[in-house]
């Protein structure tokens, strides 16, 4: 079996894991990072850079370099009720330097922070290699056994951040269980053409028994139809030309096009998982990203606070573990640190899934915009507060961890 010796171990290459290599490396420490896949060019769920992300990109020294990729800036987002547009979050009142959400594809976000790690000599991405089981070694882990393209592998190292999403398979051999909360829809995703004509900002479309979001890709709209939980089925079972029907009832500006949902494997469930881990760590290991806690999609904050855990992370762990292993209360430094932002993000998440969201699938009749809604379309001035949750977070991190010399 081949062995590697490093003193990090991030298990996964998603945002939180490349964030996490990234910033290790650029501290100088010895970073080998596990993905499992030849590459990024797969179907993700979320495609949203935040404003706290790209102040993070200003503050790598990235700016140039990152806005040169292909990218659709958004500067709100609107609630459509009735036909109505309520505008609800206006992301360029924000008190810092990107007032925007950023729409890229997101294996090109990840190839990207691939390419500013690789120019650390502390890095290492290993490919085609997916982590198996933890190696243990006098009471704590002590790295990861895993399987690659040429066999079996052995990772070694002073610490293991598990970093493998929300099935993190490296959280069940720790023997972690989060604790779940339920969430009362599901969501089908696809695409549809966007034409010369069509509506320019973001926004949710609201009907009685139909919710429809639709983000603007440049060339395409990125569409999320929100169903009740377990709700797929029942809906597929009436027919594809039903669900066409639906989706341009709910958007009409998109019923010349509805066709080109040729058929169901164009539509992908997303299953709606809310959860979080009570203890994210053990002596060696530290869960992070939706491998601790797995967000809803509402507000698209996922990736959001994933990049955020590994920037404290980063920020906490870099240092000591220069000299070493890192002590257990390092590790629930960060816990610590992030974990008020968890709640409070999925607290809200919660509340707006239950009450506004499943009420609308719940209706048989015309739907009234509710009082938040109008208040915040009559006083523009107010909303800076919901795109101050949904670009910043409850509390974003900044870059404190000196790059190594």
């Amino acid at each position: 079996m081949a062995t590697v010796t490093t003193r990090l171990c991030v298990v996964g290459g998603g945002p939180a894991g490349m964030m996490a290599g990234l910033l290790f490396a650029r501290a100088g420490i010895e970073t080998v990072v596990l993905e499992k896949h030849a590459d990024f060019l797969r179907d993700f769920r979320g495609d949203t850079i935040h404003p706290s992300t790209l102040d993070l990109m200003d503050e790598l020294g990235f700016t140039a370099r990152f806005r040169a990729l292909p990218q659709r800036r958004v500067e709100s987002f609107s609630g459509v009720v009735d036909g109505r547009n309520y505008r609800v979050a206006d992301f360029s009142r924000l008190p810092t330097r990107n007032r925007f959400l950023s729409f890229m594809p997101q294996w090109d976000f990840l190839d990207f922070l691939a390419g500013e790690a690789g120019r650390n000599p502390s890095f290492r991405l290993i490919r085609r290699t997916e982590a198996q089981e933890l190696i243990a070694a006098d009471g704590q882990v002590a790295g990861v056994r895993a399987q690659g393209p040429e066999g079996p592998v052995e990772i070694r190292s002073h610490l293991v951040l598990c970093a493998d999403g929300r099935h993190s398979r490296m959280r069940d051999c720790a023997g972690f269980t989060p604790r779940a909360f339920g969430a009362p829809i599901d969501v089908l995703w696809f695409r549809l053409p966007r034409r010369d004509g069509d509506p320019e900002a973001a926004a949710g479309r609201f009907g009685p028994g139909r919710i429809l979001i639709t983000l603007d890709r440049g060339d395409a709209w990125q569409c999320a139809y929100v169903v009740p939980k377990g709700g797929d089925a029942a809906l597929r079972a009436k027919g594809l030309p039903a669900f066409r029907n639906a989706v341009a009832e709910i958007a009409p500006f998109l019923s010349d096009r509805t066709a080109e949902i040729a058929d169901w494997d164009a539509v992908k469930l997303l299953t709606v998982t809310v959860d979080r881990l009570t203890r994210w760590y053990r002596p060696g290991l530290l869960c992070i990203g939706d491998a601790a806690h797995a967000m809803s999609p509402v507000g698209g904050v996922g990736i959001n606070l994933a990049i955020q855990d590994a920037v404290a992370a980063a920020n906490i762990l870099a240092g000591p573990l220069r000299a070493g292993p890192v002590a257990e209360a390092g590790l629930a430094r960060v816990q610590a640190r992030r974990m008020f932002a968890v709640r409070t993000t999925q607290a809200l998440q919660r509340v707006i899934q239950s009450r506004v969201i499943a009420a609308s699938l719940k209706a048989d009749a015309p739907l009234r915009a509710p009082l938040a809604l109008r208040i915040l379309d009559a006083v523009p001035m107010l909303q800076v507060l919901p795109a101050r949750l949904i670009g910043m977070g409850v509390r974003p991190e900044h870059l404190r961890v000196p790059t190594q010399a």
